[in-house]
C-alpha cells in the first residue's frame, strides 16, 4: 500500500470511534460554508467584506508570532476579510495567564481553551460552535471540549504522541532497533550517557509544561480506548501494573539513574530545541507538533532535517502491538463576552481551512478525511497503530474532571511530574511508591464522592 493510502485507512478507523455526545440545538449566529463563510439563518451568505471587527486573538506560538501571525496570516486573512482587523497576542505561560484571565471578561474574542476547563462551565466562557454531531461530521475531536450537545472547540492540529530523537546520537550510541519497552528504553539511555556527550533524555522540568506531554502515553500502555472510561471506575489508578504507574516509572528511573539534564530546575525549553538538533540532547518526551519545531532548528544550524527522528513510546502490548495515541491539540473557541462573534468565527474557519498550520506543523489536519503528514511516515515502516480514547459513556460527562480536580491529582498539570524528579534525584526524602501510594490516596475520596453525586 503507498503512504497516503496507509494513512488515510488509519484516519479512517480512527474516525469511526469518534462518537456524538448527543443531540442538542444551538443558538449561534449561522452555520459555516466550506469556504468559510458565515451563512444567515435564512440561508443568505455574508459577504467576508460585510463582516467587520477588531478582534483579539490569544495563542501560545510565540516562537512565530511576530514572523507567521503577524505577516502571513495577517496579509491573506485581510485579503478575504478586509474589514477585520486582528490583534495577536502570543502568550509564553498560555494556560496559567489564561486562566486568570478568565475570571474576567478580557481574554480575547478567540483563544486556546485551557485544558483545566471542565465540560460544565464550557457555556459560561465560550460561544457554541454548532452542534457536536455537525461538527464531528467536518472535524475531527471536534467533541473534546463538548457539553450538552453542543460543540465548543476546534482542535488547532490533530497530535500524535511520542518521542522525538536525534538520529546521529542514537548511533553513535550503537543503538541499532527502536525501544520497544521500558527497559530497553532505560538501557538505550544508559548507552548514550556511557558513549556519547549528550544528556540522554531531557526533561524540560524548569517550563513545567512539556512534562504533561508525557500523560497522553497512558492509552499507549493501555492499549484501550475505554480507558478513560475505566478510570472512572477504577479507586487506585497509580498501583503498581496500572498504566499511569508504569508509565511515570520510566520518567523516576531515567533521573533516578541520572539519565536526565543535571540541574532539571534551570531548564530552557527554547534552548532545548537547539541543543536536541545539535546533538547535545538524545531525547525527549514530545507531541508530534515538536517535529517540525525540531527540524527546523536543525536545518538552521546546518544539520539535515533527517536528524531528527520520532518514535512511538516504548511499550508494547502483548500481541505485539505498539501504538502512539492521536488527539486533538489546543482547541480554537469564541468568548461568550466577544463583541464580534462573527469575525471571531470567520477566523476560526479561516485557520482551521485556509492557514496551513497544521500541515506546516508537520501535525494531521483537524478536517476530517486530510491526508496524514510525512512526519508520521516512520510510524509506518514501524507498524505503529493508532488509538484514541472513547466518548465518555452517557451520564458521565465530565466525571473523570471533576475527580482529577477534587483529588487535586492533576493529570494535565505538571506537579506530581516535577515531585516524581525532584525524590528520583535525592530532593525530595520519599520513594516512587511513595507518591504512587500519595495519589491513590487522594484519588479514591474523590473518586467516591463524583460517582457517588
Amino acid at each position: 500500500m503507498t503512504k497516503k493510502f496507509w494513512l488515510a485507512l488509519a484516519l479512517a478507523a480512527m474516525a469511526m470511534f469518534i462518537v456524538a455526545c448527543g443531540g442538542g440545538d444551538t443558538d449561534d449566529e449561522g452555520t459555516t460554508d466550506e469556504n468559510g463563510t458565515e451563512e444567515a439563518d435564512s440561508g443568505e451568505a455574508t459577504a467576508p467584506e460585510d463582516i467587520e471587527g477588531d478582534i483579539t486573538i490569544l495563542h501560545q506560538r510565540t516562537d512565530i508570532n511576530d514572523t507567521v501571525f503577524e505577516q502571513d496570516y495577517r496579509e491573506r486573512f485581510n485579503e478575504v476579510y478586509p474589514n477585520i482587523n486582528l490583534s495577536f497576542e502570543a502568550i509564553t505561560d498560555y494556560q496559567g495567564q489564561v486562566q486568570i484571565r478568565m475570571n474576567t471578561q478580557d481574554y480575547g474574542d478567540v483563544l486556546l481553551i485551557p485544558d483545566s476547563v471542565v465540560p460544565g462551565d464550557l457555556p459560561h466562557f465560550f460561544e457554541p460552535l454548532g452542534t457536536v454531531d455537525e461538527q464531528l461530521e467536518e472535524y475531527l475531536f471536534a467533541d473534546d471540549f463538548a457539553y450538552e450537545g453542543l460543540s465548543y472547540g476546534i482542535p488547532i492540529v490533530v497530535n500524535a504522541n511520542g518521542i522525538v530523537y536525534n538520529t546521529e546520537v542514537f548511533e553513535e550510541a550503537g543503538i541499532t532497533d527502536i525501544p520497544a519497552t521500558p527497559d530497553e528504553f532505560i538501557e538505550a539511555l544508559q548507552a548514550i550517557k556511557d558513549n556519547t556527550d549528550a544528556i540522554p533524555l531531557y526533561t524540560n522540568y524548569g517550563d513545567a509544561w512539556p512534562l504533561d506531554q508525557w500523560e497522553p502515553n497512558r492509552l499507549s500502555i493501555a492499549g484501550d480506548e475505554q480507558f478513560i472510561n475505566d478510570l472512572i471506575d477504577t479507586e487506585a489508578p497509580f498501583s503498581e501494573g496500572e498504566p499511569h504507574y508504569t508509565l511515570y516509572k520510566v520518567m523516576y528511573d531515567a533521573a533516578n539513574q541520572g539519565l536526565i539534564e543535571s540541574d532539571p530546575l534551570t531548564t530552557d525549553w527554547e534552548l532545548s530545541k537547539q541543543m536536541l538538533a545539535d546533538g547535545e540532547i538524545g531525547a525527549m518526551v514530545l507531541g508530534s507538533w515538536a517535529i517540525v519545531q525540531m527540524q527546523e532548528t536543525a536545518e538552521a544550524s546546518g544539520y539535515d532535517s533527517d536528524v531528527i527522528g520520532y518514535m512511538p513510546f516504548p511499550y508494547t502490548q502483548d500481541d505485539g502491538t505498539v501504538y502512539s495515541v492521536v488527539g486533538g491539540d489546543f482547541n480554537l473557541a469564541i468568548n461568550v463576552n466577544s463583541d464580534h462573534k462573527e469575525a471571531a468565527r470567520a477566523w476560526i474557519d479561516w485557520f482551521t481551512h485556509e492557514s496551513g498550520y497544521a500541515f506546516d506543523q508537520g501535525g494531521i489536519s483537524p478536517i476530517v478525511g486530510e491526508d496524514f503528514p510525512d512526519t508520521l511516515a516512520a510510524f509506518e515502516e514501524l507498524g505503529v497503530e493508532f488509538i484514541s480514547d472513547a466518548t465518555h459513556r452517557e451520564g458521565e460527562e465530565g466525571w473523570l474532571d471533576d475527580i482529577d480536580n477534587i483529588s487535586e491529582v492533576g493529570f494535565w498539570q505538571a506537579n506530581f511530574k516535577q515531585r516524581i524528579i525532584e525524590a528520583a534525584i535525592g530532593n525530595r526524602n520519599e520513594s516512587f511508591d511513595d507518591i504512587m501510594d500519595d495519589l491513590n490516596s487522594k484519588w479514591a475520596p474523590a473518586r467516591e464522592q463524583v460517582v457517588n453525586q
